[in-house]
């Protein structure tokens, strides 16, 4: 169930990483020219510039971290899942990233092994 969430976060934040190049590329694009942004504009350009960025991060540092710390990847990977949703919706563009982020995100809370008793700082 650990190796299902690194992967699954990877490819998550691969694809979130495509998804975002796009949201912060508009948001830049509409606020450049008058023009593009009557044809479509996000309703919170500042939420889908913040969550362009820190949602693939998220998602792959939550990915990353599933084998070693479950809790914390889980974590990760449910809290990217929720801000591409936030910024972007469910929509065809970020269907697979919330999917694969919040699907990574469960098998990792959900992983058998427990935790090392180790601190966590």
């Amino acid at each position: 169930m650990r190796n299902a969430a690194l992967t699954l976060g990877l490819i998550a934040g691969l694809l979130g990483m495509l998804v975002g190049l796009f949201g912060y590329g508009w948001t830049e694009l509409a606020n450049a020219h008058a023009e593009v942004g009557e044809l479509f504009m996000f309703e919170n350009p500042a939420l889908v510039r913040a969550a362009s960025f820190f949602a693939p991060l998220l998602a792959i540092a939550g990915g990353a971290m599933a084998k070693a710390r479950a809790l914390w990847g889980g974590i990760l990977l449910l809290g990217a899942a929720a801000l591409f949703y936030a910024a972007f919706g469910f929509n065809v563009a970020t269907m697979f990233p919330i999917g694969f982020a919040g699907l990574g995100g469960v098998l990792a809370l959900a992983a058998g092994k427990p935790d090392e008793p180790k601190a966590h700082f």
